[in-house]
């Protein structure tokens, strides 16, 4: 989660962000001490996150890589899945696995093809 911080800057966004901290700190006074630390710090963590969301916003990504999509995300996480396992077992067959790996340059190769067809048909529009 990557928040949109530049907000900040602006007095308006920052009284906000401010003032609703407060509010949901102030209701954490009343806890007792006899909870669970962890319940606690989830309770921490989520009257920190959830103002942060609502008055911030996130941050939206640059589309940098047009090529890199949902499927791309999905294999990333199959690949550091597949990386926590060999940490754990270093066999060969995971260390195959992950050394076959080759969907992100597919992907990119792919998509640069279809970009240059699309400007050599753009081209070949425009000269006749």
């Amino acid at each position: 989660m990557r928040l949109n911080l530049r907000k900040l800057n602006k007095l308006e966004f920052g009284k906000q962000y401010q003032t609703e901290i407060t509010n949901r700190f102030a209701a954490l006074e009343n806890l007792s001490d006899d909870e669970n630390i962890n319940r606690v710090w989830e309770n921490i963590k989520e009257n920190i996150e959830t103002p942060a969301k609502e008055s911030l916003g996130l941050y939206e990504l640059k589309l940098h890589k047009p090529w890199f999509d949902g499927e791309c995300l999905d294999f990333l996480d199959q690949r550091k899945q597949a990386k926590m396992q060999w940490v754990q077992d270093p066999s060969q067959d995971t260390v195959n696995y992950l050394n076959s790996v080759r969907h992100f340059r597919n992907k990119k190769k792919a998509h640069l093809k279809a970009k240059t067809e699309e400007i050599e048909t753009y081209s070949k529009i425009k000269r006749y």
